[in-house]
């Protein structure tokens, strides 16, 4: 990381993705604070960041500040709240690697951009919990070139690819495509586990049989073999969350007359969960509902 002695960066949202995000940018050797509504969560960073009270503490001189949140809501009140980035003088960028709407987005970045000056980039990532261990997200980007080619050199440590898709908003429509994709291709795996097992076929070998073939893809590779040995512990992502963006993509078509069948589907499939109180366990729980299994 070019600068990390001097240059400081701020990262805000400690949960499932965002600890990991922040300790390649901690093990880059980035001069990093850090800050978490639950201070117990930036507790294992000790020793490897400074930790802050506030946002608003954290952003302090800082060149970047990343935000890495649950929802809007979230954003929202870190940006706005008490104690949020809104309140620092001179704050010069944020990248905001949430997954909230394209035209939230919007509205927050010009709203801070009137208070402070600064400059908003929504970088949504793509790569679930491995790809932010393992430093290869996928980081699609809308923001101003000034602004990207700034941020871009400090959060390399967290990605294999880094793709400026247009102005503020485009990152967050972007993450919707590919939230259709993925959201999609985990229901038809869960469907053809649960046929494989149904059809008397060992479904935890399909994995090896099917690999490199047209129907392999990542999210086979990944929640495939979950599903198929039932296995929930250490969560990739839920179930909720997935289907908090495809509620989005839904919300988001209905101007420009998008057609979502698939995405429809695969969207009431994911709501079905809350009736086995699986809307927050690991996303892989989805095989619970074409099995007829009782909850785990």
């Amino acid at each position: 990381m070019s600068g990390a002695a001097t240059t400081k960066v701020a990262f805000l949202g400690l949960g499932l993705m965002g600890a990991p995000m922040a300790r390649r940018l901690a093990g880059a050797g980035a001069n990093l604070m850090v800050w978490n509504r639950s201070r117990e969560k930036a507790a294992p960073f000790e020793g490897k960041a400074a930790i802050a009270d506030t946002p608003a503490e954290a952003a302090k001189g800082a060149e970047l500040v990343c935000l890495c949140l649950t929802d809007a809501r979230a954003v929202e009140a870190v940006v706005f709240g008490p104690g949020g980035l809104a309140e620092v003088a001179g704050l010069t960028r944020v990248i905001d690697f949430s997954s909230i709407r394209p035209d939230t987005t919007r509205d927050i970045a010009a709203r801070l951009k009137e208070k402070t000056g600064a400059g908003w980039i929504d970088a949504p990532v793509s790569g679930g919990v491995p790809g932010a261990e393992q430093g290869t997200l996928a980081i699609m980007a809308g923001g101003a070139e000034s602004d990207i080619a700034a941020a871009k050199p400090l959060v390399q440590p967290m990605c294999a690819r880094f793709t400026h898709m247009g102005p503020v908003g485009a990152g967050q429509t972007t993450k919707l495509a590919n939230q259709i994709i993925a959201g999609c291709t985990i229901t038809i795996v869960a469907e053809a586990v649960n046929f494989a097992e149904r059809a008397g076929i060992d479904a935890t070998k399909l994995f090896e049989a099917l690999g490199g073939g047209f129907a392999d893809s990542k999210p086979f590779q990944i929640f495939g073999p979950r599903m198929a040995a039932r296995d929930y512990e250490k969560p990739l992502g839920t179930a909720r969350l997935m289907l908090k963006d495809l509620d989005t993509v839904r919300d988001t078509a209905k101007p420009v007359d998008a057609m979502l069948p698939m995405t429809s589907t695969a969207a009431e499939l994911l709501r079905s969960t809350e009736t086995r109180d699986l809307l927050d366990a690991d996303i892989s729980a989805l095989i619970e509902m074409y099995a007829g299994a009782r909850k785990p």
